[in-house]
């Protein structure tokens, strides 16, 4: 569209803060785009402002937390001149062109679907914007990669690295109460790219990324339709491709379909089991069957596909008998990899609502929610079931998970057979080793109230 970009991942780079502004202040934006976060949202703000004041730049703040706290977020700071809420991408090209004609008035502004701005003191809201239909007329976000980052700076514990994350559709059709995404940013309705359209950019990454071990699809369950998952899977086939992948999916994906995705190249699922108690499960409208997880697990190894299983608590109706049915479940299924987290409580969620109604927030200053190493602080506390409890739990059931001798037999055995798995079993015991010294499930246990 004519307008010359430049992206920053500070976090990734391991910029200290410094180095962004020195960056940005060579770049001389007329834009500035700042991603944040619930827990990062202060520290996001304040360098947003640092922003502001180097380059009179015009200051969007993007993301989750802007999405569910628009006016709130606006009036953090004065130098955040508006909000793009939910999905951006035509918002901010929107507000691009309008700034390219000369500075932005009210009169413009009130024109971009999706934008919240302040104009003097003033705060404005203007209606949504209609979520993105079609999704093929995005640009390939590999190509980002390519021009404007490095991919080997990525990595995830349970993935091959060198790693690529790429995004097949947008919107999940079910509604959990914790789940941040489709109820502030993407929605509940399916918006997908079409086969074609993601299995070239499969080849595009092939072909530019030689050392590639491996691709994440990271849509909120790449599985939900079964028709589509096997066209996903018979296209690669068809095009005779040779690499493998991961994705996030539920533990509700049959026999059949889990056979052809491996055909394709499927190496691991990262499946939200998220506790081992039926009315938790229920509670939290996840719409699974703790039987239906266990066929899940069965089906899965006999196909071969690995399981990275992730155990959510300090959901509604937990209690520490509930929080036992979760180890026991975990140790039972034993996925191969695992992790441990107590319940993050977003704004714009229904779990942040049940947690504000009943009182169940430790703090509601979002300051608190990192501890200072920047991990995620628990900040749910209720009658019964503590979050000093809920740390705990996560600790222990971290260490009891890992530290089995038959764990570590089998990934010893993995290690020898494979050298790429060993390189990935290296970098994830080294990260397990740091968590666990420094006794964090999202915080230190002196973080807690």
């Amino acid at each position: 569209n004519g307008f010359e970009v430049k992206i920053i991942d500070a976090p990734a780079r391991r910029m200290e803060l410094d180095e962004v502004l020195s960056s940005v202040k060579e770049f001389a934006p007329a834009l500035t785009i700042v991603d944040t976060s619930t827990p990062s949202i202060y520290n996001d703000a304040d360098i947003a402002a640092e922003i502001k004041k180097l380059t009179k730049s015009f200051v969007v703040l993007v993301g989750t937390h802007p999405s569910a706290m628009p006016e709130e977020t606006l009036q953090i700071n004065s130098s955040i001149d508006a909000v793009a809420r939910r999905e951006y991408e035509y918002t901010v090209l929107e507000l691009a062109a309008l700034l390219r004609k000369g500075p932005a008035d009210r009169e413009g502004l009130k024109g971009i679907d999706g934008l919240s701005y302040r104009t003097g003191d003033s705060l404005f809201h203007n209606k949504e914007r209609e979520f993105l239909e079609d999704v093929d007329s995005l640009p390939f976000v590999s190509e980002v990669y390519k021009k404007h980052l490095d991919y080997r700076d990525y990595f995830y514990a349970h993935s091959r690295h060198p790693i690529v994350t790429l995004i097949t559709g947008r919107g999940c059709p079910h509604h959990c109460v914790y789940c941040l995404y489709p109820q502030t940013f993407n929605g509940h309705k399916l918006r997908n790219r079409s086969i074609k359209n993601v299995v070239d950019e499969i080849e595009y990454c092939l072909k530019n990324f030689p050392d590639l071990r491996e691709i994440m699809f990271e849509d909120d369950t790449l599985t939900v339709n079964k028709k589509r998952a096997m066209e996903f899977a018979e296209e690669i086939l068809r095009r005779g491709l040779k690499f493998q992948w991961s994705a996030n999916s539920r533990a509700d994906v049959d026999l059949e379909t889990m056979q052809v995705l491996k055909k394709a190249g499927a190496r691991l699922f990262c499946v939200g089991i998220e506790s081992g108690d039926q009315k938790v499960l229920d509670a939290m409208k996840k719409r699974l069957t703790v039987p239906r997880i266990r066929e899940f697990f069965k089906d899965a190894k006999k196909t071969g596909i690995l399981i990275h299983g992730c155990f959510l608590v300090g959901n509604p109706g937990e209690t520490k008998e509930t929080l036992q049915k979760t180890l026991d479940l975990a140790l039972e299924l034993s996925p191969d990899t695992a992790q441990f987290f107590p319940i993050m409580i977003y704004p714009g969620t229904e779990a942040y609502k049940w947690a504000t109604e009943n009182k169940y927030l430790t703090t509601e200053d979002f300051r608190e929610w990192l501890s200072r190493e920047g991990l995620h602080n628990c900040v749910i506390s209720r009658p019964g079931l503590t979050n000093f409890e809920l740390v705990e739990f996560c600790d222990g059931a971290r260490t009891r998970f890992y530290m089995r001798p038959s764990y570590i037999a089998k990934k010893l055995i993995q290690g020898i057979s494979n050298p790429h798995e060993l390189k990935r079993l290296s970098k994830g015991a080294l990260t397990l080793s740091k968590h666990i010294l420094r006794g964090g499930s999202g915080g230190c246990k002196d973080n807690c109230k």
